[in-house]
C-alpha cells in the first residue's frame, strides 16, 4: 500500500506565485543588456528552480565577476518593480489549497525576503507564516534535496510521507533524491516531458492536485 501523505510541500515560484514568467522576461531583458543573449527557452533550462547564488555563479562563469554582480543587482530591482505592478498567485491555487487537508508548509530557492515580497503581495504569506523554509538556510541548492529534507524535518515529517509541488525540473529532481514523491504542475512555463520522471505526477490544473494528493 502506498503511504498516506502527512505533509505537502509547496516551491513559491511558478507554483504558489506566477513570478517565473516574471523573472524569465527580467532575465531574458539582463542577458540582452549585459552580453548573454538568452530565449525564453534557454532561461527556463539554464536558470528556472535555481537559487540566486547559482544563477550569479552561472553568470560570474561566463561573463565575470563585475557583471555577475550587476546582473543580480539589476535582476532584483527590475523583479521588485515588475512583481509590485502584476504579480498574481497561480490559477487555482487557492482552490486547492483550501481543499488540502494535511499540514502544508514552503521550500524553495528564493530568499525569505523575496518570499515575505512575492506571497504578501498576492495575499498567500499568512497561510503559510511560520513554515517558510529557504534555500539560504541550508548547503546545497536545487537540485540537491537538502531544502526538502530541511523542510521534512522542521515539520516532524519523515520524507517518504512528504508530497512536493514542483514546477521546474530541478525540483523534481531535488524531490526525488529525497525521497519524496514529485508532483509536477506543468501548467506553466516547464514542459510537462521535464518534469516527467520516476516517483512523479505530471498534472497541468492545480485544481485536481487535491485529489491527486488522495
Amino acid at each position: 500500500m502506498i503511504r498516506p501523505f502527512e505533509l505537502v510541500i509547496f516551491d513559491c515560484d511558478g507554483v504558489l506565485v506566477d513570478s517565473e514568467r516574471i523573472a524569465v522576461g527580467v532575465q531574458v531583458e539582463l542577458g540582452a543588456a549585459l552580453g548573454w543573449p538568452l530565449t525564453a527557452e534557454e532561461v527556463v533550462a539554464t536558470f528556472i528552480g535555481r537559487s540566486h547564488a547559482d544563477i550569479r555563479a552561472l553568470v560570474a562563469a561566463r561573463l565575470g565577476e563585475e557583471t555577475a554582480s550587476m546582473w543580480s543587482k539589476r535582476f532584483e530591482e527590475r523583479h521588485r518593480e515588475e512583481v509590485d505592478s502584476g504579480l498574481v498567485a497561480v490559477d487555482g491555487i487557492r482552490e486547492a489549497l483550501d481543499a488540502i487537508t494535511v499540514p502544508t508548509c514552503v521550500a524553495s530557492s528564493g530568499s525569505h525576503d523575496k518570499m515575505r515580497h512575492t506571497l504578501g503581495r498576492t495575499g498567500l504569506y499568512e497561510r503559510f507564516a511560520g513554515r517558510i523554509f529557504s534555500a539560504s538556510e541550508v548547503a546545497r541548492a536545487k537540485p540537491a534535496p537538502d531544502v526538502f529534507l530541511h523542510a521534512a524535518r522542521r515539520m516532524g515529517v519523515d520524507p517518504a510521507a512528504c508530497a512536493v509541488v514542483e514546477d521546474s525540473g530541478n525540483g523534481v529532481r531535488a524531490a526525488r533524491s529525497a525521497g519524496m514523491r514529485a508532483f509536477g504542475y506543468a501548467g506553466g512555463l516547464t514542459p510537462a516531458e521535464q518534469l516527467a520522471g520516476p516517483g512523479t505526477v505530471v498534472f497541468h490544473d492545480m485544481r485536481e492536485l487535491p485529489a491527486l494528493l488522495g
